[in-house]
């Protein structure tokens, strides 16, 4: 079974960046597309990027694009989330996991909080 740990956020100030990091382990974790969620305060679970198992296809949601750059390295088995230009809107609550969750998925994490204060 996957376990996957997301680490890297913290408080950061709108214009900031922040690198996100998504360590699994398993050896399955380089055959699946990945994904970055994000869930805010009083909002449902978002998919916010999405990176095809071999990292050459990457797909971002619009209120992130030209933000945000999500890749992955299959020999350390960990996702990454670069966000760039954040905003208060970005607060949340990251977590990583498949990309296609109705497919397949793994247990979730504990995510990392991200928070940006205007």
């Amino acid at each position: 079974q996957v376990q996957l740990v997301e680490s890297g956020g913290g408080l950061v100030q709108a214009g900031g960046s922040l690198r996100l990091s998504c360590a699994a382990s398993g050896s399955i974790f380089s055959i699946n597309a990945m994904g970055w969620y994000r869930q805010g305060p009083g909002k449902q679970r978002e998919l916010v990027a999405t990176i095809s198992s071999g990292g050459g296809i990457t797909n971002y949601a619009d209120s992130v694009k030209g933000r945000f750059t999500i890749s992955r390295d299959n020999a350390k088995k960990t996702v990454y989330l670069q966000m760039n230009s954040l905003k208060p809107e970005d607060t949340a609550v990251y977590y990583c996991n498949t990309a296609i969750l109705r497919v397949y998925s793994y247990s979730w994490g504990q995510g990392t909080q991200v928070t940006v204060s205007s």
